[in-house]
């Protein structure tokens, strides 16, 4: 792909645990790239050959001279949903493709089916971008492998039993590097214009099968206890809305029993099988270790 010729793909969310891996797909492809930060000093984070751009969701105008001259972006909501329609707005004025990070909320599995106040943002920013005849493709990865090091890192550093809610619910954990990767050949490669993707990983796995994996990649055993659900609740006061903490219980508390929603999305776009939840946690395994200084 030679770079003159292939306008620059804005990278919104860039700093964060997709949006930071999209960049280094891109650039992988030879994509020039575009990141869009909140702070200048975010650009000592990135590669070298990334052109940096202050600007934020809630002020539309700042976005405009990262969008002058682009070709895609992909979007991270990351803001108060009142500028949603004047950014899409903008998005559609100056670029050609967008592809969106939403989540699953049309998929028809009871985890995805709770009460959540993101999944009514994500519906009405895909409504916003489908009304601009913008080329899109929505991505809907289901639960994150990483979520596991802000829930579970404190506990397994310190040695101590692992209590958490609904250790029989059933999840089926997707690699943050699949999805960047999604993401990243959906921006750069046609044909997925119209594409609506619920990326998964490709097993089912219990919350307490989890721990276990964990325990493996780390050589040792980490003892699991249930938690009631009022307990989750007090210990993440201050920490998460409690709409979220309902939204997970909720979640949780439907997909005991059954199944973790599947796909072969991953698979089918990057023409190799998504990582597991056994390689993630070997990858990752220094981050649940006490000499980790950072997850």
């Amino acid at each position: 792909m030679n770079q003159t010729d292939t306008p620059p793909v804005l990278v919104t969310g860039a700093t964060g645990r997709v949006g930071r891996v999209v960049i280094d797909q891109l650039l992988d492809a030879g994509v020039p790239v575009r990141a869009l930060t909140h702070r200048s000093e975010a650009a000592a984070t990135l590669p070298a050959k990334v052109e940096v751009f202050t600007g934020d969701l809630t002020v539309p105008e700042s976005l405009d001279p990262a969008l002058d001259g682009a070709g895609g972006v992909f979007l991270v909501w990351t803001a108060p949903p009142q500028t949603s329609a004047a950014v899409v707005e903008r998005l559609a004025a100056h670029v050609r493709r967008v592809v969106f990070l939403s989540s699953p909320h049309q998929t028809p599995h009871p985890f995805f089916q709770q009460p959540n106040p993101m999944a009514v943002l994500h519906a009405d920013i895909e409504r916003l971008i489908a009304a601009t005849g913008l080329e899109s493709t929505i991505i809907r990865p289901g639960m994150f492998a990483s979520n596991s090091l802000a829930w579970w890192v404190p506990a397994i550093r310190a040695g101590e039993v692992l209590r958490w809610p609904y250790g029989a619910a059933e999840t089926a954990p997707v690699d943050d590097r699949d999805v960047a990767a999604v993401a990243a050949r959906t921006l750069y490669q046609d044909g997925y214009a119209g594409g609506d993707y619920v990326l998964t990983g490709p097993e089912s796995l219990t919350q307490a099968a989890q721990v276990d994996v964990i325990g493996d990649a780390l050589g040792r055993r980490i003892a699991f206890e249930e938690m009631t659900p009022d307990e989750f609740r007090s210990l993440s006061e201050g920490t998460a809305p409690s709409s979220v903490v309902d939204m997970l219980l909720a979640a949780w508390s439907a997909a005991v029993g059954q199944p973790a929603y599947i796909t072969t999305a991953v698979a089918d776009i990057l023409g190799t099988a998504p990582r597991t939840f056994r390689q993630w946690a070997a990858d990752h395994a220094a981050a649940f270790t006490e000499s980790s200084e950072g997850s």
